[in-house]
């Protein structure tokens, strides 16, 4: 059960209920973790949208971004964002069996996804630090620089995500990973 409280999605009307009302527009439903950040941050849920409204007009397909988000959720080991970006990335196009490879740290036989799990996985397991082969490797399967600025924009957000629900242990409100 959530840690932090919630106030009534369909009764608030300060400022997150704003929130809550703009979201309900464009996606049809609050998640768990948008209510409780508004709740208690509009301001940091305000910031965050504005992030993924970066990303989703930037080069990196959507596919991409769901895939590192769900590499660094699941090293992050926050099941809420795993459960969230697996689904995400299954409405953008990648297939169940491939999620579960990319959760399990397995190969996915795509040579440009598996560059761009490996590149995400080193940068959650070091810190954001990465070696020159790992630099070379992530260009060489053709990430722009841009991209490179989109990923870390990407890697920034979902950590606070993760951080967020893992704080709250927010209830899950996507579907199931199997």
């Amino acid at each position: 059960m959530s840690r932090l409280s919630t106030p009534n999605l369909e009764t608030d009307t300060g400022p997150s209920g704003q929130i809550y009302a703009q979201i309900k527009k464009a996606i049809g439903a609050v998640p768990n973790t948008y209510a409780a950040i508004a709740a208690h941050g509009p301001a940091a849920l305000k910031s965050i949208l504005a992030a993924d409204a970066v990303l989703t007009g930037g080069s990196l397909p959507r596919r991409d971004l769901e895939v590192v988000k769900l590499v660094i959720s699941a090293a992050g080991g926050c099941d809420y964002c795993v459960a969230a970006h697996s689904h995400l990335a299954r409405l953008a196009g990648v297939n169940a069996d491939v999620l579960k490879q990319i959760r399990d740290g397995a190969p996915t036989g795509d040579a440009r996804r598996d560059a761009l799990v490996h590149f995400v996985r080193k940068l959650a397991q070091s810190s954001g630090t990465v070696s020159d082969e790992d630099f070379a490797a992530i260009k060489s399967a053709g990430y722009s620089d841009a991209q490179l600025v989109e990923i870390s924009l990407a890697f920034a957000t979902t950590v606070f995500t993760n951080v967020f629900n893992r704080i709250n242990d927010t209830d899950i409100d996507f579907p199931a990973v199997a």
